[in-house]
């Protein structure tokens, strides 16, 4: 007696009529049309069957917090870290994981079952690092949270700021961040990689760093991480995040930086909703996009994720944990509108996602951890165009969220009709 069957269901690589076995947590079996015993057997009635979002760059810490304690009134990247600054005397533990959890609740919601947050540990007493710690327990049966030592106000830069981010591994933190260009020097800036890579690799850590968040062709500290990368024998552990500057680059530069990161195995994270608000404030116009050139990094082979990177925070006042939006707003921005590039970008905040997280058992396959959303939509476009509404989530085998199918009634002169909007 299976535990769960799910028929009848569409998987993101286009296959139909897939019934999906579950037994003990994990998934049994994946065929066609396969018909067994179960405690309980869902009709997918061709809706689309996908592993859980993943959301490999946020901000936890900070989320929910907007409007404290004001407004970023300029939307820059820098008044929202001056901002941050502003907001981090006044936390508390208690107000950090109460928001922190509210999130959570939003993702699960949202099917976003794995996020990596970066934590704060600028602030010796790394109360944001204890906050995130005690939430990652807590949600740890219903979402995969990872967190990253980040050091925002610059791990040179600041007194202490190496000894601090230590503390944080030492606590359990699991991957080590950095943000060199926000260093004082371009050369404090690479030197900053370089000490954080050789930490990483002496103690078995994943990196992921915020790289080159900048308008500014001559941030090319993504360069200085991908040879770290290669020489400290961390390729397929390390990511870059953001690296908007590659928007502003000239060409030929790019045609020599975009094989040095596939070599290096380093993959790639955009943020579509937040690169676009926060990158090219200094132009009139034109006005630049913001964001990485994300198809010319795919077509050279690295693994590009997206990420939501905030919601309601000091940089960004929109944003309700929702990756299909983040797909979709990156699709536009990278002018990514063929079947192919659609489907990418759904990739982008599922598997490309989990691989930058080293998720252990994700995926439709047997074997697999069985957790997935059933989405109202009959493939991976209809799912992005309409950000499909999440009829179940489940976790291991268990649901965890559901909702009622979108449709609406309308009421016209000389007729009725319902509208669902799928094709």
């Amino acid at each position: 007696m299976l535990d769960l069957l799910i028929k009848n269901a569409t998987l993101p690589d286009g296959r139909k009529d897939i019934s999906v076995a579950v037994q003990g947590g994990r998934i049994a079996e994946v065929t066609a049309g396969l018909s067994a015993p179960a405690h309980e057997t869902v009709d997918a009635q061709g809706m689309l069957l996908s592993p859980p979002f993943v959301d490999p760059h946020f901000h936890m810490d900070a989320t929910l917090s907007y409007g404290l304690p004001r407004v970023n009134q300029s939307g820059t990247l820098l008044e929202g870290i001056a901002l941050w600054g502003e907001l981090k005397p006044l936390l508390t533990m208690e107000a950090l994981v109460e928001r922190a959890l509210a999130y959570c609740d939003w993702a699960v919601a949202k099917g976003l079952l794995a996020i990596r947050s970066h934590v704060d540990t600028s602030d010796p007493s790394l109360l944001p690092v204890q906050a995130l710690l005690d939430v990652k327990k807590r949600v740890a049966p219903y979402i995969d949270l990872q967190l990253v030592a980040f050091p925002q106000d610059g791990v040179l830069r600041t007194k202490g700021g190496i000894d601090s981010l230590t503390r944080a591994l030492d606590l359990g933190v699991d991957v080590v961040g950095g943000i060199p260009h926000f260093e004082r020097t371009m050369a404090d800036g690479a030197a900053s990689v370089k000490l954080l890579c050789e930490l990483a690799a002496e103690r078995g850590k994943l990196v992921d760093m915020h790289c080159d968040e900048s308008d500014d062709p001559l941030s090319r500290h993504i360069e200085t991480l991908a040879y770290e990368a290669q020489r400290l024998g961390l390729q397929g552990r390390v990511n870059g995040s953001h690296c908007t500057s590659m928007h502003s680059m000239d060409n030929y530069y790019v045609s020599k930086l975009l094989p040095l990161i596939a070599e290096s195995g380093v993959s790639v994270i955009a943020n579509p909703l937040i690169n676009i608000t926060l990158q090219g404030r200094h132009d009139t116009y034109p006005k630049r996009r913001g964001m990485t050139r994300v198809p010319e990094l795919m077509a050279a082979g690295v693994n590009v994720a997206f990420g939501h990177d905030c919601v309601m925070d000091p940089w960004y006042g929109m944003g309700s944990g929702d990756m299909l939006e983040v797909a979709h707003m990156g699709l536009h921005v990278a002018q990514m509108t063929s079947q192919a590039g659609i489907r990418a970008c759904f990739d982008a905040v599922t598997a490309n996602a989990a691989k930058v997280m080293h998720l252990p058992g994700y995926g439709i396959d047997a074997g697999c951890d069985a957790s997935f959303v059933l989405l109202q939509a009959r493939d991976t476009v209809e799912a992005i165009r309409l950000r499909a509404t999440r009829l179940k989530v489940w976790k291991s085998g268990k649901l965890l969220a559901q909702s009622p199918a979108t449709a609406v009634q309308l009421h016209l002169p000389g007729r009725s009709s319902q509208v669902s909007f799928l094709r």
